[in-house]
């Protein structure tokens, strides 16, 4: 995609991105198994509940990475590459859903 967009997109399949999110899409959406006697009321209900929380936190996870971008951009740290930031999120994101809780604060 990023080849796409910046003009060197030969040997590219232009449908590469749409297929990329569609994998990502798959792969954090939720599975619903919806009651084949379910209300429409129900039914709206149940996928809203369950799309919604992945929605919100995919959307939470791509804030923060362009947020984390973002100052170390402003802050004009040219050692710090975008592939760093990521990864570093990344990390961090692995701790927190191993139910650690990150880092311990340095004492006071």
């Amino acid at each position: 995609m990023q080849r796409h967009a910046e003009g060197d997109s030969e040997g590219v399949d232009p449908d590469v991105g749409g297929n990329m999110v569609t994998t990502l899409l798959n792969e954090t959406m939720p599975h619903i198994a919806i009651p084949s006697d379910a209300t429409v009321e129900e039914m709206a209900a149940l996928v809203g509940r369950e799309v919604g929380g992945a929605v919100e936190q995919l959307v939470g996870a791509f804030t923060l990475a362009f947020i984390a971008l973002a100052q170390i951009h402003d802050s004009g740290q040219e050692d710090v590459s975008s592939s760093d930031v990521l990864q570093d999120l990344a990390l961090r994101a692995e701790e927190l859903s191993a139910g650690d809780e990150g880092p311990e604060e340095p004492p006071r």
